[in-house]
């Protein structure tokens, strides 16, 4: 029964996307935070291999930024399929501009995370060591949902300083840290699992708070609710899981 429901929605699927692909393949343009780079190339590359047997020659196309920038493209027009959103406060604004086809979905959590070089130049070893003017401190700026998370934790935590740099996404964050370029960076807990070797965590509390990812359709094209569909799906929370990100 279910390699028939299967056959269905593919048949399905290569009669509704005739014309919309690039050449024999269906594209499905996914626009992602850049927080989930890692999680989306991986779920990016289960979701096609599962069409490999099939008459659908699936292609999903991501394009990575901070949510905000993605927001913006979105609402001049971009022609994504779907957008994942690090926090609900971006994704409520292509709500508000009426760029949603379906309600959006939470689908997966993202703590704060304080992270240094490996060899700690800094001798960091809690969170208000940040208040030492000396330091390099590296944050997201305060329109990407990883600044805004910032924001709220040091707020918590009664500690007022101010940021050396202010990066557009929180890649670009875990990148300065990586290349010595700052002391420390406030980025998420799985970007710490990216940057491997070369960075290390300050333990925070686990209380900290987190973000909620929302992910919804763009467009009206069954692909796009079916890349959503997976995503929610047991597979896709699991690859989510494997990044170390927390599913609801």
């Amino acid at each position: 029964m279910q390699r028939q429901t299967l056959g269905a929605l593919i048949g399905l699927l290569a009669w509704l996307l005739t014309g919309c692909g690039d050449g024999n393949k269906t594209i499905v343009a996914v626009y992602a935070a850049a927080s989930l780079s890692d999680a989306f190339e991986d779920l990016a590359a289960e979701y096609e291999a599962q069409y490999e047997t099939t008459d659908l020659d699936v292609k999903v196309k991501l394009n990575f930024a901070g949510s905000a920038r993605l927001a913006a493209q979105i609402s001049a027009g971009a022609r994504a399929d779907v957008f994942a959103s690090a926090n609900e406060t971006t994704m409520s604004r292509i709500v508000a501009d009426e760029r949603t086809a379906t309600p959006p979905v939470l689908f997966a959590h993202n703590q704060l995370a304080l992270v240094v070089p490996m060899d700690n130049p800094g001798n960091i070893t809690t969170l208000e060591d940040l208040s030492d003017d000396d330091l390099i401190l590296a944050v997201c700026a305060p329109e990407v949902p990883c600044g805004a998370l910032a924001q709220a934790v040091l707020a918590d935590a009664s500690i007022d300083i101010d940021a050396d740099t202010e990066e557009t996404s929180v890649r670009a964050v875990l990148t300065k840290v990586m290349l010595g370029e700052a002391d420390a960076g406030l980025v998420y807990a799985t970007d710490v699992t990216a940057g491997g070797n070369q960075v290390a965590a300050v333990p925070l509390d686990p209380q900290i708070r987190f973000n909620d990812y929302m992910i919804t359709t763009i467009s009206n094209r069954t692909i796009a609710t079916d890349f959503v569909g997976f995503v929610l799906g047991l597979d896709g929370q699991r690859i989510l899981q494997n990044h170390g990100f927390d599913t609801p």
